[in-house]
């Protein structure tokens, strides 16, 4: 099923399930008990947020060789791991507002592990157990304080610089799903998960030997090759396939 974190008119955040007439709304968490309710509202009705908020996002670098040589740099024996701070996350339709000491911004469609329970030192082969779904994200990157900061911290780490969304998909196999970016309508990036060059299960053992992951955490799977400037006033199209699209405006910051 496809799970979706909405907001309620009287401003409340609740969890939903996508039915074919609309969003059914459900008390409780996915990731503790929920139930459904009576109320099933209409889609053009609904207001998506991001469909969790993480304490931490962890994101893999040059999972794809392509993407790697396009960055002129070398695949890794074993996964690049880096941060992305939580307050970077945004929902559907929520502006990425461009910083005004960044002058070189790209968008990165990627697919995303949502963690289901926690998860510490995981084997690659229960990996799937441990994991309640999947959904997408762009993983914006200011490219010019990227080199010259010689890290990615404050590169990857603006607010809005992670949209993540529409919906988590329960009911998936994450490889060989198709994953495009495109902006303004035209295809930019035009990808597969089968390139990755480190699997879903090989990612989530070596992440959580690191670190200790909790429920609704996620993990950033890297970006397939044809990364690419983004402005003001672009409209960015994250798609992948069986999970949807997750489209944010561009905006310019102070």
């Amino acid at each position: 099923m496809k799970i979706v974190r909405i907001r309620l008119e009287d401003d409340e955040i609740a969890y939903g399930g996508v039915e074919p007439e609309g969003i059914r709304v459900h008390r409780g968490s996915p990731f503790v008990a929920w139930e459904p309710t009576e109320t099933l509202l209409p889609f053009a009705e609904t207001q998506l947020l991001a469909p969790v908020f993480p304490t931490k996002v962890v994101c893999v670098g040059r999972n794809y060789a392509e993407h790697a040589a396009e960055q002129n740099a070398e695949v890794s024996d074993e996964p690049v791991i880096f941060l992305k701070p939580s307050t970077a996350v945004i929902g559907p339709g929520q502006p990425i507002v461009l910083p005004s000491e960044a002058k070189k911004v790209h968008h990165e469609a990627e697919l995303v592990i949502v963690v289901g329970k926690v998860s510490r030192k995981v084997k690659a082969e229960s990996a799937s157990a441990h994991i309640i779904g999947y959904t997408a994200a762009n993983d914006v990157s200011a490219r010019d304080l990227q080199a010259t900061d010689g890290q990615w911290t404050r590169a990857k780490g603006f607010d809005s610089f992670c949209p993540l969304g529409p919906a988590i998909e329960t009911e998936l196999d994450p490889i060989g799903l198709s994953i495009t970016c495109a902006v303004n309508g035209e295809i930019k990036q035009d990808g597969n998960t089968e390139d990755m060059v480190f699997g879903v299960a090989e990612i989530f053992e070596f992440v959580t030997g690191i670190m200790t992951m909790l429920p609704g955490d996620v993990i950033l799977t890297g970006t397939p090759a044809g990364v690419g400037p983004i402005v003001a006033g672009d409209l960015v199209d994250v798609s992948i396939e069986r999970i949807g699209s997750l489209t944010n405006p561009v905006v310019a910051g102070s």
